[in-house]
């Protein structure tokens, strides 16, 4: 597990990228899209649980352009405050940018014919949703995603399999908009929406007080199901 360097799809500037290789050859690669709080110790840990069921994964640092490296930790209490403050200087439409260039940087380390997979979470959930309407991506995986409403305008473009994992007590993401994304995507041939009723935003974290084993665990029990039948 080591940081590499990835090109911007314009080749003017790079940025740092979390990688964590599999014991043996992979085969398909996971693209891991971080929350608000950066390429920290959870998604980190995401990385490296995936690299061990024996994919290639990487995780670009989205928010280079603002800071580099950013860390932070969503139990702290000013940390949390950071990372909401931080959000809206982030530009989406380049963070997507950037998800396509590590696509691209991932398929050069796969043998021919390997296939990209993307999972994000909070911001990252977004974001995936957005890579899977945008980009060649083989298969999405979006886990409390924040904001999808306004990007149903996209969802005619989604022409590869999509999951969504939606917390049904979200505290960023209520009930009206629940039912917005159900109404928008249900009949959608390519995606699939599993609510988890009383979980609140960030139950699959990997670390930290957000987690709720049971929801986490079935969450990601579904996901590398997914992932096993449309990455191989």
């Amino acid at each position: 597990m080591t940081f590499v360097q990835i090109d911007t799809l314009d080749g003017g500037a790079s940025f740092d990228a979390y990688r964590a290789d599999p014991a043996g050859t992979p085969t398909a690669a996971i693209i891991v899209i971080q929350e608000i709080f950066g390429v920290n110790p959870g998604i980190r840990r995401k990385c490296d649980r995936l690299a061990e069921a024996g994919y290639l994964v990487i995780a670009p640092d989205l928010f280079w352009r603002i800071q580099p490296r950013i860390e932070l930790d969503p139990d702290v209490p000013e940390q949390m405050q950071q990372a909401l403050d931080t959000m809206p200087s982030f530009d989406q439409d380049k963070g997507v940018a950037d998800i396509e260039a590590t696509i691209r940087y991932a398929r050069a380390q796969l043998p021919e014919g390997g296939k990209v997979g993307c999972v994000g979470y909070c911001l990252g959930g977004r974001l995936a949703f957005m890579t899977a309407a945008r980009t060649d991506v083989n298969a999405s995986v979006g886990y409390y995603p924040v904001g999808i409403p306004d990007l149903l305008r996209e969802a005619h473009a989604i022409a590869h399999p999509v999951m969504l994992h939606i917390a049904g007590a979200d505290h960023f993401v209520d009930a009206d908009t629940q039912a917005k994304m159900h109404a928008g995507l249900d009949d959608h041939a390519k995606v699939t929406l599993h609510d988890y009723p009383g979980e609140d935003h960030g139950f699959a974290t990997e670390i930290g007080d957000r987690r709720s084993p049971e929801a986490a665990d079935l969450a990601d029990e579904r996901t590398m199901a997914f992932f096993a039948t449309n990455l191989g």
